[in-house]
C-alpha cells in the first residue's frame, strides 16, 4: 500500500505542477485513511519545499454534500501561504484547476488548540476574530471524477482562498444565524446561513480542533479556519468577479483572470 499511496501523490503532483487534470487516484487508494496518507505526502513535500503552512480548511459540512458522498463526517486539507490572495485582487488564469467559489466564516486562532478533546469554549477563547471568506476550490481530477478517497488525498480539493479586511469578535456576530450572500459579475450566484455548516461554524471548529491533534497536526496561534461553505458551490470562469457578502462580518471579494492575460 505504501507504493500505491506514493504513486497516488505522484500523480496529484504532477497535476498541480503542469496544470493539467489527472485521472483519479481511486483506483491506487481504497480507504480514506490511505487518502489522508497521500494528503500528508504531499503536504511533507510542499513544506520541505519551503512552503509555510497558513491553516486548514474543512469540507464536506453540508448534510447534503455529506449524503452525496456517503459520509457522516467533515473532511480537512492544509492551507498554505501562497493559496490567500488579498481582497480584491486577481486570480491568475490556470492558477486553479477547475476552480469553483463558495462563500465562508474564516476564525484566525490567537491561542494553540492541542487539548485531545477540546469543547466549545476553548474554541471560542483560542479565536482571536472571524472574517468573511471566499475560498476557490479546484481539482487536480479531471472533470471533477470525485469519490470521498479523491478529494481527501487531493488536499481536501484546497486552491486559493480571500480573506475580508475587518476583523470582528466572536461576541459581536452571531455566527449561526448570519445570512451570506454570493454575487457573480454583479447577479446572485449562492445564498446561505451559518446554521448550514453543521449547524453552526463553531460546530466545524471543534471537529476540526479534535482531528488535527489526533493526526499529529493541531491548530496554532495564528492559523486561519476556513470552516466550510455557508450555501451552494458556483463554477468559476475567466473573467468572473465574486463578492460574498456575510451578515455582521462584512464583504469580500475576488476576480478570476481571463485566459489572455486582460
Amino acid at each position: 500500500m505504501t507504493q500505491n499511496i506514493d504513486a497516488a501523490a505522484e500523480r496529484l503532483a504532477e497535476a498541480r505542477a503542469t496544470g493539467t487534470p489527472c485521472a483519479p487516484v481511486r483506483d491506487l487508494i481504497g480507504t480514506v485513511e490511505d487518502a489522508y496518507a497521500v494528503q500528508e505526502r504531499l503536504t511533507e513535500r510542499l513544506l520541505a519545499g519551503g512552503h509555510r503552512l497558513a491553516g486548514r480548511k474543512i469540507g464536506l459540512t453540508s448534510r447534503a454534500v455529506q449524503e452525496q458522498f456517503g459520509v457522516g463526517t467533515p473532511d480537512f486539507g492544509m492551507l498554505f501561504a501562497d493559496m490567500a490572495v488579498p481582497d480584491g485582487e486577481e486570480i491568475p488564469a490556470g492558477a486553479v484547476l477547475q476552480p469553483r467559489a463558495e462563500a465562508e466564516v474564516a476564525l484566525v486562532l490567537d491561542d494553540d488548540l492541542v487539548h485531545e478533546r477540546h469543547t466549545v469554549a476553548d474554541v471560542i477563547r483560542a479565536t482571536a476574530f472571524a472574517l468573511p471568506a471566499i475560498e476557490v476550490v479546484g481539482s487536480r481530477v479531471r472533470d471533477w471524477d470525485i469519490t470521498l478517497p479523491d478529494t481527501v488525498a487531493d488536499n481536501a480539493s484546497a486552491g486559493m482562498y480571500v480573506l475580508g479586511n475587518r476583523p470582528v469578535r466572536l461576541g459581536d456576530v452571531d455566527l449561526r444565524l448570519c445570512g451570506m450572500v454570493l454575487e457573480r459579475r454583479g447577479e446572485q450566484a449562492s445564498t446561505g446561513t451559518g446554521a448550514a455548516c453543521l449547524g453552526h461554524p463553531l460546530n466545524a471548529a471543534l471537529w476540526l480542533a479534535d482531528t488535527m491533534v489526533r493526526v499529529g497536526r493541531p491548530l496554532r496561534a495564528g492559523d486561519t479556519v476556513l470552516t466550510g461553505a455557508l450555501g451552494p458551490v458556483v463554477p468559476a470562469a475567466p473573467g468572473d468577479v465574486f463578492e460574498a457578502r456575510v451578515e455582521g462580518l462584512g464583504d469580500v471579494r475576488v476576480a478570476f483572470g481571463k485566459e489572455d492575460g486582460r
